[in-house]
């Protein structure tokens, strides 16, 4: 149950209200918070693999991102790459809009994490990798899902191949959903919290009052930053010229398949036109048979 923190040690978090202009839907928010805060990112990590805190003994970001550094699509990727106990690879990614591409994206990211023996090692060295992305739309609408954990298995039996291999996806979209072992776990409340829009919504979240006390307190001194609010309003501008030309995207293919529909229904009916006047042409041709044998049976009687 959400509880409303008192935040007595930290006076900025207990006073500021509002609208968060940030949140952590911006993936280089989310990045930045989750390479600042190892806390968080432990604790985040635990709630996903269903782990107890202290099976983490270290975290360390593969990827930071540079102070300064200019954020493009083109050379700069907002994943997270994480390196657990010096095994171990987690990839961390927050993509708001559906590229089409998901799929291929997080299986190359993952298989490329997997790939990891140095020379010399053998096979049973191979430490797991999980690709995990918390995605702003639904993967399958055919059968939405909260959060879905896929791994290799076998087709009939179900038996699970491997362990060491696996795709979670996160629908933010679908917080609803949540199973009660995702609600055990707090990952609805770890999807809240990177949906927060309001500081009040925050702070009524029912996670650990360390952890929202250090991504309040990163999120205020991010957004503070004269550059760095720059870097946050340039990666929404992306955004919101993709989910822009998503929604064009969508719409175009809404409207195309209408048309399919509406073609496919006109030429069904001309099928069943066509159908119907080959029958009738075949009615007419019996019927002169008909005729035709009718006449020649007169003839004859004549004759």
């Amino acid at each position: 149950m959400s509880k409303n923190h008192s935040f007595d040690k930290h006076p900025l978090l207990a006073s500021v209200t509002g609208s968060i202009r940030f949140n952590m839907m911006n993936d280089f928010m989310f990045k930045t918070v989750l390479q600042e805060k190892n806390h968080v990112l432990i604790g985040l990590i635990c709630a996903l693999l269903h782990l107890d805190e202290s099976a983490i003994k270290s975290a360390i970001v593969q990827n930071p991102i540079t102070p300064g550094e200019v954020i493009d699509d083109k050379t700069v990727i907002l994943d997270v790459k994480v390196l657990l106990n010096n095994g171990a690879l987690l990839d961390l990614e927050m993509q708001v809009v559906n590229k089409g591409n998901w799929i291929e994206r997080s299986s190359f990211y993952l298989c490329r994490n997997y790939t990891s023996l140095k020379s010399g090692q053998g096979y049973l060295r191979v430490m797991p990798s999980y690709q995990i992305g918390f995605l702003g739309y639904t993967l399958f609408p055919e059968s939405p899902e909260f959060y879905a954990v896929n791994m290799l298995m076998n087709k009939r039996t179900h038996q699970i191949y491997t362990d060491k291999l696996s795709i979670s996806v996160v629908d933010l979209t679908k917080i609803d959903l949540a199973t009660e072992e995702d609600r055990r776990y707090k990952i609805d409340q770890w999807a809240q919290l990177f949906k927060s829009t309001t500081w009040e919504e925050f702070k009524m979240l029912s996670i650990p009052e360390t952890i929202l006390e250090e991504v309040g307190e990163t999120i205020c001194k991010v957004s503070a930053d004269e550059h760095m609010r720059q870097l946050l309003e340039a990666r929404e501008d992306t955004i919101r010229n993709e989910l822009d030309v998503q929604q064009l995207l969508d719409e175009a293919k809404k409207e195309r398949d209408e048309v399919t529909a509406k073609l496919d229904a006109a030429n069904t009916a001309l099928a069943d036109k066509d159908a119907e006047l080959a029958d009738k042409n075949n009615m007419l041709a019996d019927a002169n048979a008909r005729i035709a044998e009718l006449e020649k049976q007169l003839a004859d009687k004549k004759a």
